[in-house]
Order: structure tokens, then sequence, then C-alpha cells
């Protein structure tokens, strides 16, 4: 069974005992959170919703807080002697999806 959830603005195709990394939730490691269900399905079964998918449940676990790779953001003028430079370092939760849940 898969679903695909949505959390930071972002979707995910995810299936019980996967580990992914999402933009930052609050909880400490070993809390659970429970995320929105846009798509369940099984082989040729599979349920849309409109947004989410009513009686359907993703529990995951956070595993822990993490930060993304540093990303340099360069802005450059030609001939107006403009430069800007910037660093970006993205913070991220480790989450274990533990159940996927459809009433």
């Amino acid at each position: 069974m898969f679903a695909v959830i949505k959390t930071g603005g972002k979707q995910y195709k995810v299936a019980e005992n996967d580990v992914i990394s999402v933009e930052r939730l609050e909880g400490e490691a070993g809390a659970t959170v429970a995320l929105p269900v846009l798509l369940v399905g099984e082989g040729e079964n599979v349920t849309v919703g409109a947004p989410v998918v009513a009686g359907a449940t993703v529990t995951a676990e956070i595993v822990g807080q993490a930060r993304g790779p540093k990303l340099i953001v360069f802005k450059k003028r030609r001939r107006q002697n403009s430069r800007r430079k910037n660093g970006h370092r993205q913070d991220l939760t480790v989450l274990k999806i533990t159940s996927i849940a459809v009433a």
C-alpha cells in the first residue's frame, strides 16, 4: 500500500517503513505526527481525495532534526559593479512512516 502525502508545500509518495526528509516540523525525536493524505492506493485500487481522502491517515515517527546541504545564492548584475552572495541551509525533519490506514 502506498500514499501521497503533503507537507511543507511538497508532495511525497510513501509506503510503510519509508524514511523521508521533509521541511522542518515541530517535535522531538520519537514523537508521532499525522500527515494529510491526498491519494491512497494498493495495486489497481487507487482513491484520490478532493483535496484529501476522508478517513485515511498516515502516521510517522520523527527520527530526528537535520540540516540540508549548503546552497550558495550568487547574484551579479553585469557592468553595474553589483554582486550579492548569500548562503542557505534548509532545516529538515527526518520521518519514518509507521502506518497507512484507510477507514
